[in-house]
């Protein structure tokens, strides 16, 4: 499938941007053009199932071939966020960006004996605003408002689609490409133990301190600051 895309910039170096579930590329409002301004040429896609892209199956072979016969390889930079980062890494191999980050990847998603499971993310597609407000309370106003906007147009079966992954041990065994892990503090997809396992098969890990799941909604500055070497 061919997907949405938003670019910002003309940059001579090209950076690829991969959201998260329930998001599109509004996302990446500030990252987009924060790229933009050293240099890159930024494409964000929008999933099937989200923000302007077509509707379909959904599994995570899928988001990862939509990905790849939409963007195109050899991207000098490129970032997948949670279910983005799980994306990106069933794709990696065939996108061969020149470096890839994975910010807080969805590698390990909870059971819902654990408070997890697709059904739940399903069901926030209803959340009301202040809802939104109070699970993430370092937003700014036009990300609630973005968040919003995005769950208004998302289709929630995609989150179904994801059925079979809790409890499921999704880390890759080695990085197909430099590899940045940027986690938050803490995470709820990649514990210490996981992060310790990454590290030892290669890839490089950094926390951001204090920063919940959407990091770069969170605190963009230390996203940034987090990136340090890799942009």
């Amino acid at each position: 499938m061919q997907l949405h895309t938003r670019t910002w910039g003309e940059g001579d170096r090209l950076a690829l941007l991969i959201h998260g579930i329930m998001a599109d590329h509004r996302t990446w409002r500030r990252v987009g053009p924060a790229l933009a301004g050293k240099g890159y040429r930024v494409i964000a896609v929008d999933l099937r199932g989200h923000g302007a892209s077509g509707r379909g199956e959904y599994t995570p072979e899928l988001f990862a071939d939509d990905v790849v016969e939409t963007l195109p390889a050899g991207a000098d930079l490129a970032i997948g966020h949670s279910l983005g980062g799980l994306t990106l890494s069933l794709a990696v191999d065939r996108l061969r960006p020149r470096r890839a980050v994975f910010s807080d990847p969805a590698w390990h998603l909870g059971t819902a004996e654990e408070g997890f499971g697709p059904e739940l993310f399903a069901r926030f597609k209803a959340a009301p605003r202040e809802r939104i407000a109070a699970m993430n309370p370092r937003w700014d106003a036009e990300d609630i408002d973005i968040e919003l906007a995005t769950l208004g147009v998302w289709d929630e079966a995609s989150a179904l689609g994801l059925a079979a992954l809790p409890g499921v041990d999704l880390l890759p065994a080695k990085p197909v490409v430099p590899s940045l892990v940027q986690l938050a503090d803490p995470s709820f997809l990649i514990d210490a133990a996981k992060a310790a396992v990454l590290a030892e098969r290669g890839f490089e890990v950094r926390t951001v301190r204090g920063a919940g799941h959407t990091i770069h909604r969170d605190d963009f500055d230390a996203f940034m600051a987090s990136l340090d070497g890799w942009i």
